[in-house]
């Protein structure tokens, strides 16, 4: 899932930023409001996280455009105003949670993966499962016929997307969306390698990561 983060505070951006990348989101930065509507605007985001202070254009203004332009992305605030006064301003420009500075990114994490679940109208799973291969997304542990197997954190969020996307085609274009959080160029190995890696842990006996020539990569059962 890609979230968008809108903070002009480098050390605060850094700390979202990277929290989110470890959890396995793919994420872009902006550091003022113009510029985050514009990322808002052009790109397809799960979620936001928008400070309410920003320079060029504050977070309460950005986020009233989006609703007027029929952007319904979902939206949290982060402001170190804490007074109700000041979070009933947050929700009634359109943002759909709030959260006071400073805070624990476990529940930032929480809210985001909340605000995405109200989004999609769907209960988000704690596990997903093909054939014997299983994935808890809470403990981050993989197994394959009950046995664990270690994956680095892209690694695991490929498998995780793939497994969301069991039996469907995936291209590498859709999977550097995914998986990344940048442009690469379109020649560039860095999904065949990370497919190989992946495959090697998964696949050791009964195949299930395939190769679709010309098209991209499927996850099917055993």
């Amino acid at each position: 899932m890609r979230i968008l983060v809108v903070e002009d505070d480098a050390k605060i951006a850094s700390f979202v930023v990277n929290g989110l990348k470890q959890s396995g989101f793919a994420v872009d930065r902006c550091a003022d409001g113009e510029e985050g509507h514009t990322f808002a605007a052009t790109t397809k985001y799960d979620a936001a996280v928008v400070d309410v202070m920003l320079p060029k254009l504050d977070g309460l203004s950005l986020v009233q455009r989006l609703r007027k332009e029929g952007i319904r992305i979902p939206v949290i605030f982060l402001s170190a105003k804490a007074s109700v006064d000041d979070r009933v301003k947050g929700l009634q420009a359109g943002g759909d949670d709030y959260l006071t500075k400073p805070f624990a990114f476990s529940e930032l994490h929480a809210r985001i993966q909340a605000l995405i679940r109200r989004a999609s109208n769907a209960t988000e799973p704690t596990r997903l499962t093909v054939g014997d291969l299983g994935l808890d997304l809470l403990t981050r542990e993989v197994t394959r016929g009950g046995e664990k197997i270690e994956l680095q954190s892209r690694e695991f969020a490929l498998l995780e997307y793939l497994m969301r996307n069991t039996g469907r085609a995936v291209t590498k274009t859709m999977i550097l969306e995914h998986i990344w959080d940048y442009s690469f160029d379109p020649q560039t190995n860095v999904v065949d390698v990370l497919v190989f890696r992946l495959r090697n842990k998964i696949d050791k006996d009964k195949k299930m990561l395939h190769t679709i020539r010309g098209v991209g990569y499927v996850l099917k059962p055993a």
